[in-house]
């Protein structure tokens, strides 16, 4: 697994391989102590409970694609606009697509490391409901 990145155009790839990894620790590494994650607006989640949602994508055992768009820095922040795909049959032979464009904020930690301080999956979309 390759480790955190200190370019933050690779946060996104580092983030896919960690879901697809299937381990929640590792994906959880992706994410600054108090990172947003915007699943529905005006919800954000903060701590175990976005942990908990992010569990429960890996859970479906689909494996996440990305395609980043763009990336924008200054300092030690960056905007990430990020097409991404779950596509695949999940662990119960089900179809499952769930698509977006997100729009993320990335943060140089201390180490040098770029983490997610708000990952925002479906950027102004309305969100596609989680099976």
């Amino acid at each position: 697994m390759h480790p955190l990145p200190d370019r933050p155009q690779e946060v996104p790839f580092v983030f896919a391989e960690r879901f697809n990894s299937g381990d929640p620790d590792a994906l959880a590494e992706v994410y600054e102590e108090g990172a947003v994650l915007v699943l529905e607006p005006d919800a954000p989640l903060t701590g175990p409970d976005a942990h908990a949602a992010n569990d429960h994508l890996m859970g479906l055992g689909v494996p996440i694609t990305v395609n980043p768009r763009h990336c924008y820095t200054t300092g030690d922040l960056a905007l990430l606009i990020v097409d991404w795909v779950i596509a695949g049959n999940d662990r119960d032979g089900r179809f499952v697509q769930i698509e977006g464009t997100a729009t993320d904020v990335a943060r140089r930690g201390a180490d040098g490391r770029w983490r997610y301080a708000i990952d925002n999956p479906f950027g102004t979309a309305t969100p596609q409901p989680a099976e």
